[in-house]
């Protein structure tokens, strides 16, 4: 199972399972970060600009039956967008103007091996619990599993507060319960 510099468990063996379509890719199959980051690797946006910027992995034919490999991109980035937990299927609340810990936090799948430095982020959202679970035990991203009771409570609690905050009082009834 892949490991964090620290020897924590990630929970994954391989973090190009759970990687989607390159952040910086672009609808048309452009490379967005050889255009907006040219400085920080100018051979690469060069050969990038005289491809078009075309993505060096994904190929432009719609009915090519290939997968993208990507880590053979020097530059691949995929952050998960689902605001949910990707082991319990727990949902964010977040509540407005709140100092509350989220209930999700992003997970980092992939790390720098042997003093390599590696530039590829690939990240989900796990629940702080399950998030816990895989770094404090063998715990893996992939076990079939409900959301901690704890974790429906928070959820639970957060939702029920924002129902009392979407509720109508009219100043009427605000200024009798002020005066009793």
């Amino acid at each position: 199972m892949e490991r964090t510099p620290n020897g924590t468990a990630v929970g994954v063996d391989d973090p190009y399972e759970f990687a989607g379509l390159c952040d910086y890719l672009t609808g048309d199959g452009q490379c967005r970060y050889a255009y907006d980051h040219y400085e920080h690797d100018p051979a690469f946006a060069r050969e990038r600009a005289q491809e078009g910027y075309a993505c060096p992995i994904v190929d432009p034919d719609p009915d090519a039956e290939s997968d993208p490999t990507w880590s053979e991109c020097p530059h691949f980035r995929s952050r998960n967008r689902d605001r949910e937990c990707v082991r319990c299927g727990l949902e964010e609340k977040r509540m407005a103007q709140s100092e509350e810990r989220p209930l999700l936090e992003e997970h980092h799948l992939s790390y720098a091996r042997d003093g390599e430095q590696l530039s590829h982020e690939i990240t989900v959202y796990l629940c702080r619990w399950c998030h816990a679970k895989v770094h404090n035990s063998w715990a893996r991203i992939t076990d079939d599993v409900a959301p901690d009771p704890e974790a429906i409570a928070a959820l639970e609690n957060r939702r029920g507060r924002e129902f009392d905050e979407l509720g109508f009082q009219s100043a009427a009834e605000r200024y009798e319960s002020d005066d009793a």
